[in-house]
């Protein structure tokens, strides 16, 4: 609204609108002017507070303060758009580094660099997202790719085509739709045609497999011109070793080449070795001890569904002193070796948590602040009702792990995801996206059972906290299935 520009507001104001409950009048009958800008002129504000008694303005002060609490919410979730810069990404460990190891892989993004291949590097023109780079061992010999963002994450390029739920061969399906596309120069088709195995799938869809955080700091211009300048001239040839050249040493060099000496090996953590959570752990403290940069943190949720969940990411001495298969015997024949573990890990590894404070990343919507516990339950309560009315109905007849096996990822018309499912002697199709979920669904009860294990994943009690709008987005469309659902079980007037 122009600056300047005067409303009157007077009575009740609903609570939904905090901008105005702001400066609402509370017992005093007479109306109260406010300036509808981001901020009231002072001596304005002054002058109404000044007619208002000692309790009614500790009250409308206290608004205020809420409300600046919240502006600076929005202003650093808002941050992460408005200034280019680099973005350590801190990704879990899963399948057998989650087993065995537990270190996970690491990452940079980078929101200016763009790319016209998987090895040449430019700026990005307006509207592009800029690229992830990261060092690999055993693709096709080259020891760095430079993958987009959403691809990088979820194999798909543009927000829309995001599924909700994920299985392992939606995944499959969306990575090698993606690597013939643009990759198959690179990764050739197996013999009989179909996707080869090996190492190449980490280069795309990253969310599906685990959970990643993420810690940004400004860059300038200037710096990252002289990056895409080094990187293109030099040989891209593998140079993976796993203690002295492996993904997170790639990641130090290239957050050191912005600011030197920012990162740097555990000694005593990681026994030299350079760790994911080390380098992290270092962003993290530079970025406190440099305030005037601007930074911010965001955790990128791992895609709800059958694939396996990621595991939590740790240290060299971390993952040794928490591996009770490991520590259980040593204890007993070698109890002087646990010793040391405990007193590495105690001095050097711990009182570090990547998701401390993050804001949530959804491509679909800016950063925003996790949900609270109290709103979890609130909409555990919801979901439960939600649940029995399936219960109660012939959904429950659908085994689900069933249904999902047997099910084959396509896409429609418009490249949006859908499952194809053998319903007896007839196929229907089910849309995977917010976009084609009601709309491409021709059957309400596994959209709704899909919806259903996408919600009870995402309020589970030991994963990271999702906004409460996503939360509330896949409530709205399970009720508005059921809706839909129960009006159409609802008796034409007139019949028997």
């Amino acid at each position: 609204m122009p600056k300047g520009r005067e409303h009157r507001k007077s009575g009740t104001v609903p609570k939904s609108n905090p901008s105005v409950i702001l400066f609402q009048p509370l017992k005093r009958p007479q109306t109260l002017t406010i300036h509808r800008g981001l901020w009231p002129p002072s001596h304005l504000l002054a002058a109404e507070l000044a007619k208002l008694s000692t309790g009614e303005r500790v009250f409308i002060l206290m608004g205020v303060r809420r409300y600046i609490a919240m502006m600076v919410l929005l202003v650093a979730a808002g941050s992460v758009h408005a200034h280019a810069g680099a973005t350590l990404l801190l990704e879990e460990p899963y399948s057998y580094d989650g087993t065995f190891a537990g270190t996970g892989h690491v990452a940079v993004y980078l929101d200016r660099v763009c790319a016209d291949s998987p090895f040449v590097l430019r700026r990005c023109a307006p509207g592009e997202q800029g690229i992830v780079l990261s060092r690999y061992h055993g693709i096709a010999g080259h020891d760095w790719y430079a993958i987009p963002l959403l691809p990088y994450l979820y194999a798909v390029e543009t927000p829309e085509q995001v599924p909700l739920y994920a299985d392992p061969k939606l995944v499959a399906f969306l990575r090698d739709r993606y690597r013939r596309k643009y990759l198959a120069q690179v990764v050739a088709d197996a013999p009989n045609g179909e996707m080869p195995e090996g190492p190449w799938v980490q280069l795309v869809g990253s969310s599906y497999d685990r959970t990643s955080f993420a810690f940004r700091i400004e860059t300038t211009p200037e710096k990252d011109d002289e990056l895409i300048r080094r990187f293109n001239a030099d040989p891209n040839q593998g140079l993976y070793r796993l203690l002295s050249r492996n993904c997170a040493d790639f990641v130090r060099e290239v957050i050191n080449f912005y600011y030197p000496g920012a990162l740097h090996r555990g000694i005593i953590g990681d026994l030299g070795v350079t760790t994911p959570k080390q380098i992290a752990k270092c962003l993290v403290k530079f970025s406190k001890h440099h305030p005037k940069l601007e930074s911010s943190s965001f955790v990128i949720p791992q895609v709800p569904g059958t694939v396996k969940r990621s595991k939590p990411v740790r240290g060299v001495v971390e993952s040794g002193f928490k591996a009770k298969k490991y520590m259980a015997p040593l204890l007993l024949w070698h109890p002087a070796i646990v010793a040391g573990f405990a007193a590495a890990y105690f001095t050097g590894s711990r009182g570090f948590d990547p998701g401390k404070n993050a804001l949530v990343f959804d491509p679909r919507r800016d950063l925003e602040p996790p949900m609270t516990a109290q709103q979890r339950r609130e909409y555990q309560e919801r979901l439960e009702v939600a649940a029995r009315r399936m219960a109660d109905s012939s959904i429950q007849e659908i085994k689900w792990p069933r249904v999902d096996a047997e099910a084959m990822p396509e896409l429609d018309d418009s490249g949006q995801p859908v499952l194809t499912v053998r319903m007896g002697d007839t196929s229907v199709r089910v849309g995977l996206t917010r976009e084609n979920i009601v709309s491409a669904s021709e059957s309400s009860e596994i959209a709704q059972r899909l919806l259903l294990v996408r919600l009870r994943e995402e309020l589970r009690r030991n994963g990271p906290r999702p906004a409460q709008s996503d939360i509330n987005n896949d409530l709205s469309l399970l009720e508005h299935l059921q809706r839909v659902r129960a009006e159409l079980e609802e008796p034409v007037a007139g019949t028997f």
